[in-house]
Protein backbone atom coordinates (compact mmCIF):
# COMPACT_ATOMS: atom_id res chain seq x y z
CA UNK A 1 0.00 0.00 0.00
CA UNK A 2 1.68 3.21 -0.92
CA UNK A 3 0.20 6.47 0.96
CA UNK A 4 -0.27 9.00 -1.81
CA UNK A 5 -0.92 12.99 -1.52
CA UNK A 6 -4.39 13.67 -3.20
CA UNK A 7 -3.66 17.34 -3.91
CA UNK A 8 -0.08 16.88 -5.87
CA UNK A 9 -0.05 12.52 -6.06
CA UNK A 10 3.28 12.42 -6.42
CA UNK A 11 4.44 10.81 -9.90
CA UNK A 12 6.85 8.09 -8.20
CA UNK A 13 3.81 6.74 -7.38
CA UNK A 14 1.87 6.97 -9.89
CA UNK A 15 4.34 5.51 -12.29
CA UNK A 16 4.64 2.52 -9.96
CA UNK A 17 0.96 2.26 -10.43
CA UNK A 18 1.27 2.79 -13.91
CA UNK A 19 3.71 -0.47 -14.30
CA UNK A 20 1.14 -2.32 -12.38
CA UNK A 21 -0.95 -1.92 -14.50
CA UNK A 22 0.71 -2.21 -17.76
CA UNK A 23 1.81 -5.88 -16.93
CA UNK A 24 -1.56 -6.60 -16.34
CA UNK A 25 -1.95 -6.32 -12.40
CA UNK A 26 -4.78 -4.82 -10.65
CA UNK A 27 -4.50 -1.38 -8.64
CA UNK A 28 -7.28 -0.05 -6.32
CA UNK A 29 -7.25 3.95 -6.09
CA UNK A 30 -9.54 7.02 -4.80
CA UNK A 31 -12.01 7.95 -7.17
CA UNK A 32 -14.44 11.10 -6.49
CA UNK A 33 -17.07 9.04 -4.68
CA UNK A 34 -15.30 5.52 -3.48
CA UNK A 35 -12.08 3.55 -4.44
CA UNK A 36 -11.85 1.86 -7.65
CA UNK A 37 -10.44 -1.46 -8.84
CA UNK A 38 -8.12 -0.57 -12.00
CA UNK A 39 -7.00 -2.97 -14.35
CA UNK A 40 -5.63 -2.49 -18.25
CA UNK A 41 -9.15 -1.94 -19.67
CA UNK A 42 -8.10 -3.63 -22.68
CA UNK A 43 -5.99 -6.19 -21.32
CA UNK A 44 -8.86 -9.40 -21.65
CA UNK A 45 -6.90 -11.36 -18.78
CA UNK A 46 -6.63 -8.26 -16.38
CA UNK A 47 -10.37 -8.10 -16.84
CA UNK A 48 -10.85 -11.09 -16.06
CA UNK A 49 -8.79 -10.62 -12.72
CA UNK A 50 -11.92 -7.72 -12.07
CA UNK A 51 -14.25 -9.96 -12.52
CA UNK A 52 -12.60 -12.64 -10.73
CA UNK A 53 -11.69 -10.77 -7.47
CA UNK A 54 -14.32 -9.24 -7.15
CA UNK A 55 -17.10 -12.74 -7.98
CA UNK A 56 -18.91 -10.12 -9.91
CA UNK A 57 -21.55 -11.42 -12.63
CA UNK A 58 -20.42 -11.76 -16.17
CA UNK A 59 -23.70 -9.68 -17.66
CA UNK A 60 -22.46 -6.69 -15.37
CA UNK A 61 -20.14 -4.22 -17.76
CA UNK A 62 -17.30 -2.79 -16.45
CA UNK A 63 -16.82 1.21 -17.04
CA UNK A 64 -13.79 2.76 -18.20
CA UNK A 65 -11.59 5.75 -17.51
CA UNK A 66 -9.80 7.92 -19.89
CA UNK A 67 -7.74 11.11 -19.66
CA UNK A 68 -7.92 12.64 -23.39
CA UNK A 69 -10.71 12.00 -26.16
CA UNK A 70 -7.89 10.94 -28.27
CA UNK A 71 -8.13 8.03 -26.28
CA UNK A 72 -11.82 8.08 -26.22
CA UNK A 73 -11.66 7.81 -29.86
CA UNK A 74 -10.19 4.22 -29.90
CA UNK A 75 -12.98 2.61 -27.54
CA UNK A 76 -16.14 4.34 -28.95
CA UNK A 77 -17.68 4.73 -32.15
CA UNK A 78 -20.35 7.14 -33.65
CA UNK A 79 -20.40 9.60 -31.03
CA UNK A 80 -23.12 12.11 -31.48
CA UNK A 81 -22.37 15.97 -31.17
CA UNK A 82 -24.65 16.19 -28.29
CA UNK A 83 -22.67 13.86 -26.44
CA UNK A 84 -19.65 15.49 -27.12
CA UNK A 85 -21.11 18.94 -25.69
CA UNK A 86 -21.73 16.76 -22.58
CA UNK A 87 -18.35 16.13 -22.37
CA UNK A 88 -17.14 19.27 -22.88
CA UNK A 89 -19.16 20.51 -19.88
CA UNK A 90 -19.04 17.66 -17.42
CA UNK A 91 -15.39 16.33 -18.04
CA UNK A 92 -13.51 15.69 -16.14
CA UNK A 93 -15.96 14.92 -13.50
CA UNK A 94 -18.73 12.49 -12.36
CA UNK A 95 -20.58 11.94 -15.57
CA UNK A 96 -20.30 8.33 -17.65
CA UNK A 97 -21.22 8.50 -20.84
CA UNK A 98 -22.66 4.85 -22.65
CA UNK A 99 -21.73 4.21 -26.17
CA UNK A 100 -21.37 2.24 -29.19
CA UNK A 101 -17.80 0.36 -28.24
CA UNK A 102 -15.28 -0.22 -31.18
CA UNK A 103 -14.50 -3.57 -32.38
CA UNK A 104 -11.28 -3.39 -29.65
CA UNK A 105 -13.27 -3.24 -26.70
CA UNK A 106 -13.31 -6.84 -24.50
CA UNK A 107 -16.09 -8.20 -24.79
CA UNK A 108 -15.94 -8.49 -20.89
CA UNK A 109 -16.08 -5.07 -20.42
CA UNK A 110 -18.88 -4.66 -22.43
CA UNK A 111 -21.22 -8.05 -21.16
CA UNK A 112 -21.71 -8.24 -24.55
CA UNK A 113 -24.21 -5.13 -24.93
CA UNK A 114 -21.56 -3.49 -27.99
CA UNK A 115 -21.71 -0.55 -25.63
CA UNK A 116 -19.02 0.86 -23.19
CA UNK A 117 -19.40 3.30 -20.16
CA UNK A 118 -16.76 6.21 -20.52
CA UNK A 119 -15.91 9.08 -18.54
CA UNK A 120 -12.89 11.36 -17.68
CA UNK A 121 -12.44 11.16 -13.58
CA UNK A 122 -11.95 14.89 -12.09
CA UNK A 123 -9.88 13.17 -8.85
CA UNK A 124 -6.16 13.50 -9.18
CA UNK A 125 -5.03 10.20 -8.28
CA UNK A 126 -7.42 8.64 -10.38
CA UNK A 127 -7.05 11.20 -13.45
CA UNK A 128 -3.05 10.97 -13.07
CA UNK A 129 -3.27 7.59 -12.94
CA UNK A 130 -4.31 6.90 -16.23
CA UNK A 131 -2.52 9.43 -17.56
CA UNK A 132 0.78 7.74 -16.17
CA UNK A 133 -0.31 4.46 -17.74
CA UNK A 134 -1.58 5.64 -21.08
CA UNK A 135 -4.11 3.37 -21.22
CA UNK A 136 -7.50 3.15 -19.88
CA UNK A 137 -8.69 1.66 -17.18
CA UNK A 138 -11.10 -0.16 -15.44
CA UNK A 139 -12.86 1.26 -12.31
CA UNK A 140 -15.83 -0.88 -10.79
CA UNK A 141 -15.70 0.13 -6.94
CA UNK A 142 -13.13 -2.16 -5.26
CA UNK A 143 -15.21 -4.27 -3.20
CA UNK A 144 -16.93 -7.71 -3.44
CA UNK A 145 -19.79 -7.53 -5.13
CA UNK A 146 -22.51 -7.05 -2.85
CA UNK A 147 -20.52 -5.68 -0.24
CA UNK A 148 -20.06 -1.98 0.44
CA UNK A 149 -18.13 0.37 -1.84
CA UNK A 150 -15.05 1.23 0.16
CA UNK A 151 -14.03 4.97 1.07
CA UNK A 152 -10.50 4.15 2.36
CA UNK A 153 -7.39 2.20 1.73
CA UNK A 154 -7.75 0.32 4.26
CA UNK A 155 -11.72 -0.88 3.75
CA UNK A 156 -10.19 -2.07 0.81
CA UNK A 157 -7.40 -3.86 2.08
CA UNK A 158 -9.96 -6.01 4.52
CA UNK A 159 -11.52 -6.86 1.72
CA UNK A 160 -8.66 -8.17 -0.97
CA UNK A 161 -5.48 -8.31 1.02
CA UNK A 162 -3.06 -9.40 -1.48
CA UNK A 163 -5.40 -10.68 -4.08
CA UNK A 164 -4.63 -7.20 -5.25
CA UNK A 165 -1.40 -5.70 -6.65
CA UNK A 166 -0.88 -2.13 -5.32
CA UNK A 167 -2.96 0.06 -3.26
CA UNK A 168 -2.96 3.70 -3.86
CA UNK A 169 -4.09 5.43 -0.35
CA UNK A 170 -5.18 8.39 -1.17
CA UNK A 171 -6.82 8.92 2.09
CA UNK A 172 -10.88 8.77 2.44
CA UNK A 173 -12.77 9.50 -0.05
CA UNK A 174 -16.41 11.82 -0.36
CA UNK A 175 -18.37 8.70 -0.71
CA UNK A 176 -22.21 9.49 -1.57
CA UNK A 177 -23.36 8.63 -4.88
CA UNK A 178 -21.04 6.80 -7.92
CA UNK A 179 -21.03 9.15 -11.25
CA UNK A 180 -24.50 9.63 -12.77
CA UNK A 181 -24.71 7.41 -16.04
CA UNK A 182 -26.62 7.87 -19.24
CA UNK A 183 -26.66 6.54 -22.33
CA UNK A 184 -26.38 8.32 -25.19
CA UNK A 185 -26.60 5.80 -27.46
CA UNK A 186 -30.41 7.87 -27.68
CA UNK A 187 -31.11 10.79 -28.06
CA UNK A 188 -32.18 12.62 -25.63
CA UNK A 189 -29.85 10.33 -23.29
CA UNK A 190 -31.70 8.18 -20.93
CA UNK A 191 -30.50 8.46 -17.50
CA UNK A 192 -29.39 4.76 -16.05
CA UNK A 193 -27.86 6.19 -12.85
CA UNK A 194 -28.63 9.35 -10.83
CA UNK A 195 -25.61 10.57 -9.88
CA UNK A 196 -24.39 14.11 -9.04
CA UNK A 197 -24.74 15.70 -12.46
CA UNK A 198 -27.52 16.10 -14.26
CA UNK A 199 -27.29 15.59 -18.35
Amino acid sequence: MIAVDQRVPSRQALERGAAVLRAGGLVAFPTESFYGLGAHALDADAVARVFRVKGRPDSKPLLILVDSLEILDTLVVDVPREARELMARHWPGPLTLVLKAATGVPVAVTAGTGTVGVRMPSHPIALGLVRAAGVPLTAPSANPSGEAPPTTATAVWRYFGDQLDLILDGGPTAGGAGSTVADCTTWPPRVLRQGPIVP
